[in-house]
């Protein structure tokens, strides 16, 4: 579908049985304060009352498309709902989570000061019935802290750094990244990877624009596309793309259950590394027919790259300090 100039803003959104939230996150839409927008909603299969609430809000507003997904998961209902779109600027938007009224005009404001070449994002704000874990609370202090200063990328093989409901990119942008082509899971981490590999700049942003709803049936608890090992040979496989320098000694740091998963990753790989940790137990024995040693030997090594798969903060702490001018890359 080509441009249309009445319709600045095109808003993507997968919905599967979203009905317990679903009328909440509409009204958030049909309420911003920017109101040249489009939303297509793509129902994935849902068994609940979705399509019906969906229906009723389409019905009472002309900006609101409702189509079934002719396949099955997020990333063909993105694929769907983004062919079907006409706007300038694209947006993504999760059927059980709420938008802030100013949400979509701070985002594109922000890309029309800086113009293409850039990814507007805002701060988030996590909620829930059950009240909010502390994972998500860590997660959303960290993630806005590098929202605030538009230094998302500085820490991108730690967790996804772009959070998947509140960004907002010119189509052009989007389309020179790969759009929704790729059928890579998490399919949002996956997009941060390729803006960062595009040279889309992050625009800082110091507004929570999106209040992301925690609840029992989220796709990231329950879907298996979700799981820690989906994101480990994520962010190797990007590692070894964007950022790995073969002419530079590599080392894997950390011998508990991740780092074993990304020594695997590299052995496939055909990567050369060395794998250390501190844990006597492990130094100097064989795992997967590499040697394990003692992180001691890091410090002859002239400019390595380190891959840090060590869980703990204050160990990281640690291990930062430690590392100094040396090039580390923190996967947990």
């Amino acid at each position: 579908m080509g441009l249309n100039p009445d319709i600045s803003i095109s808003i993507l959104t997968p919905c599967k049985n979203a009905g317990p939230f679903l009328r909440d996150c509409l009204s958030s839409i049909v309420a911003q304060t920017e109101p040249d927008w489009e939303l297509i909603v793509v129902n994935d299969g849902s068994t609940d009352d979705s399509r019906a609430i969906l229906d009723e809000f389409a019905q009472a507003d002309s900006r609101i498309t409702v189509v079934d997904n002719n396949g099955s998961g997020i990333i063909e209902a993105l694929r769907l709902a983004y062919s079907l779109s006409s706007g300038q600027f694209i947006t993504r938007m999760d059927a059980d989570d709420i938008m802030a009224p100013n949400k979509l005009a701070v985002l594109k404001q922000n890309l029309l000061a800086k113009g293409a070449g850039n990814v507007a994002v805002g701060l988030v704000k996590y909620f829930s019935a059950d009240g909010v874990k502390d994972g998500y609370l860590h997660y959303e202090g960290w993630l806005n802290e590098l929202t605030s200063a538009g230094a998302n990328y500085s820490d991108i093989y730690r967790e996804c750094v772009i959070p998947s409901p509140c960004w907002m990119v010119y189509r052009q942008d989007l389309d020179r990244c790969g759009a929704f082509e790729p059928d890579t899971y998490p399919e949002d981490y996956d997009l941060a990877f390729r803006f960062f590999g595009a040279g889309l700049k992050v625009l800082p942003c110091s507004e929570v624009l999106h209040h992301w709803r925690d609840h029992s049936s989220r796709s990231s608890r329950t879907d298996p596309n979700y799981a820690d090992n989906r994101f480990l040979e994520l962010k190797l496989k990007w590692f070894l793309k964007l950022s790995h320098d073969p002419s530079r000694p590599l080392v894997l740091w950390g011998a508990a259950s991740k780092g074993k998963l990304l020594a695997k990753g590299l052995l496939e790989a055909e990567i050369d590394f060395r794998w250390m940790c501190n844990n006597p137990n492990k130094i100097n024995k064989q795992v997967y027919g590499k040697l394990m040693e003692n992180v001691k030997e890091l410090t002859p090594l002239r400019h390595p790259q380190v891959i840090v798969a060590v869980a703990n903060k204050d160990q990281q702490a640690e291990i930062r300090e430690q590392l100094g001018d040396d090039e580390a890359f923190f996967f947990c």
